[in-house]
């Protein structure tokens, strides 16, 4: 449900922005009569509020947000689904070429406490997500093929 989402998203924000704060809500259409009606049709979308410095004077429209930023918001989002309706894995294709290293930390860190019920697949090009890996794939380009092999971490770093 929504107020489960919007409760892990403010939660996983949290652990991933720790000076930082994050709240989802529903956005009401102009003119919407009941605030406790169950009906969609008196909804406008999902707001998102975000702090990276704390308190509420730092809150900024998504817009204003950097590339870094964005991703953890979106990334935030992916988790807090995830904690409410978890699927079995996870596959994320350069979810990190945005984040500074605290934040490529953070989110490693986020996807160890997660794993215990579903598997996360990765790709990077950056060490931090590897530090709680099982496996380590590499992908080379060879004769117009791509190959993948198994490689060990001192390799993969």
């Amino acid at each position: 449900t929504f107020k489960g989402i919007a409760k892990h998203f403010s939660a996983v924000f949290k652990k991933l922005v720790p000076n930082g704060s994050g709240k989802l809500s529903i956005k009401r259409k102009e003119g919407a009569d009941s605030k406790h009606s169950k009906s969609t049709e008196h909804y406008a979308g999902i707001g998102i509020k975000v702090s990276f410095s704390g308190g509420s004077g730092g809150e900024r429209l998504i817009k204003g947000l950097s590339g870094g930023q964005q991703s953890i918001v979106a990334l935030s989002l992916i988790f807090a689904i995830q904690r409410c309706d978890p699927s079995p894995f996870y596959l994320f294709d350069e979810i990190d070429a945005n984040l500074d290293a605290v934040y490529r930390r953070a989110v490693a860190d986020m996807i160890q406490e997660q794993c215990s019920s579903a598997q996360f697949i990765t790709t990077t090009f950056r060490p931090e997500l590897l530090e709680h890996a099982n496996k380590y794939y590499g992908v080379v380009f060879q004769n117009k093929m791509s190959r993948v092999d198994e490689i060990n971490r001192e390799d993969a770093q």
